[in-house]
């Protein structure tokens, strides 16, 4: 299936969650019937981003709060203090119940909710959609038939040998347990940094420490050293002798529980959309907690967060599910990421699974766990998870946290994950963070590529090359402009062709009534 969709142009002067201007935010839009991953990777790599269907632009020099993609770096992140202090927390909670007498509301990476979404998801049910996508979808498969035919031949070849497991998948990838035949600290590739699965250099002080335990280890007539029985093991395999290794985010977070743990959390992916049983099984379930979300949390009234809503924004997604044989084993597509406390789900991460990176769509859990800091905790989670499928798709090297607002103090909390890079809004390429906050604090909208010379390489440069669908065929605008008597109708698309690129302008389908 092509990427079909249906461009709705420029709309301005409407509310803004984020500095709660009435009518300041301003964004292009299109509705996405269907969406290769390859092209929503393109899309958000200039700037868009998808709530459920719909799939947006924020006008970065006119909107109210200019809105930054940013990514983060997962093969390079190292867990910060308050991250460390997060995972530490969860693991007291489920080890032994305990529960942080602290202040969660000093933390704001818990919330991680984009408000602003509300903004476009409102602006989406005003859409008059009348495109009858059954029609438009037997249309479209007459029409590109012929050109697709070889190309479908050998996806068919590969993704005969990977449709059988896909929902088996989705359970063993997201159990909470590591796979045992994923090994996440292995030698470096080139440019990749330092080897992780080596020793660090260590201080000449702690390599006393290290010979005076040695020492006292010999002169123990029982051989035991605090608890441990040598029993003839090298030294190199004592507990001690790594105790100066920093831990991996993988160690923290996956660290053993004693057996008689009070809690027990695993987390499981499933298919959102198209809908796996899994996720059907549990539907009624997690739109409960994201009930108690939108009204605990964003105050939303009780008939605000309707099933239909839910269903709408969180559920359903553009994003065709595909499973090349290189890629990772649960498929590319859109997941849910279930986190399951005792036997009941506590919160969701909404992911998009994409050839480059994990996407984070949106968060919601259940307000009574709001001490576990599940914002933070969750991203932490997701940036594994990432690490996780790069060992067998090794493209798929970056978890992409949406936007970034630095206009709005409480956004910036995804600053906080590093490395990571902010998105120019001009030319396209990616810098990193460190060296936009100082013209992002003069200004709230920057260029961030110092090279004034330097221009979009991915903007349209051939229009005719543009890929239109009309009345059930499929033909380049160089054909479909011939038969157009509307004056208007070249600039709406010519204005869509510079905000998607000249890459997804030839691979798109622009739908035109």
């Amino acid at each position: 299936m092509a990427s079909v969709v249906e461009y709705k142009g420029l709309k301005a002067g409407y509310y803004c969650g984020y500095c709660e201007s009435r009518e300041g935010k301003a964004s292009c839009g299109m509705w996405a019937h269907s969406m290769t991953v390859q092209d929503y990777q393109d899309l958000i790599d200039r700037g868009w981003r998808r709530s459920g269907k719909y799939v947006y632009k924020p006008v970065m020099n006119q909107t109210c709060c200019p809105q930054y993609t940013i990514r983060c770096h997962p093969l390079q992140f190292q867990p910060s203090k308050s991250h460390k202090k997060v995972l530490k927390k969860m693991l007291k909670f489920l080890a032994k119940g305990e529960i942080s007498k602290g202040n969660c509301e000093d933390e704001p990476m818990d919330s991680t909710m984009e408000d602003a979404v509300d903004g476009d998801f409102a602006l989406m049910n005003k859409l008059d959609i009348k495109c009858d996508l059954k029609t438009l979808s037997s249309d479209l498969k007459v029409s590109i038939e012929s050109e697709e035919k070889e190309k479908e031949k050998s996806l068919k070849k590969e993704g005969s040998k990977d449709l059988i497991h896909p929902q088996a998948i989705e359970e063993k990838l997201g159990s909470g347990e590591p796979s045992h035949s994923i090994k996440v600290h292995v030698g470096p590739k080139p440019g990749k940094g330092a080897d992780l699965s080596k020793p660090p250099c260590r201080k000449a002080k702690e390599m006393r420490k290290e010979r005076k335990r040695l020492k006292l280890m010999q002169q123990s007539s029982a051989g035991a050293f605090e608890g441990f029985q040598a029993q003839g093991q090298p030294v190199s395999l004592l507990p001690k002798a790594k105790s100066n290794q920093p831990k991996s985010l993988e160690d923290l977070i996956f660290e053993s529980l004693p057996e008689d743990a009070s809690h027990k959390l695993e987390v499981r992916v499933v298919r959102s959309s198209p809908p796996s049983p899994q996720f059907k099984a549990t539907f009624q379930e997690s739109y409960q907690v994201y009930k108690r979300y939108q009204m605990i949390i964003h105050k939303d009234p009780p008939d605000k967060p309707t099933v239909s809503q839910f269903t709408r924004f969180l559920c359903n997604s553009p994003l065709e599910a595909e499973h090349p044989a290189n890629g990772p084993e649960c498929g590319y597509g859109s997941f849910h990421q279930q986190y399951w406390l005792d036997g009941k789900i506590i919160a969701v991460g909404v992911i998009d699974i994409l050839p480059y990176c994990v996407s984070s769509v949106y968060l919601y859990y259940d307000p009574d766990y709001s001490f576990l800091s599940l914002g933070v905790y969750s991203a932490l989670r997701e940036i594994a998870f990432t690490r996780q499928l790069h060992e067998k798709t090794s493209q798929l090297s970056y978890y992409y946290m949406g936007f970034y607002i630095h206009s709005c103090p409480k956004m910036r909390y995804k600053g906080q994950y590093r490395p990571s890079d902010l998105l120019c809004p001009e030319t396209y390429v990616w810098v990193p963070i460190e060296q936009c906050l100082p013209s992002l604090d003069n200004s709230k909208y920057c260029r961030f590529n110092q090279d004034p010379q330097a221009e979009d390489e991915g903007r349209s440069k051939e229009l005719d090359r543009l890929r239109v669908f009309h009345r059930r065929s499929a033909m380049p605008y160089g054909v479909y402009k011939n038969h157009q008597e509307d004056p208007s109708e070249e600039a709406v698309v010519l204005e869509y062709a510079n905000l998607v690129g000249q890459k997804c302008s030839e691979t798109m389908l622009l739908f035109r009534h």
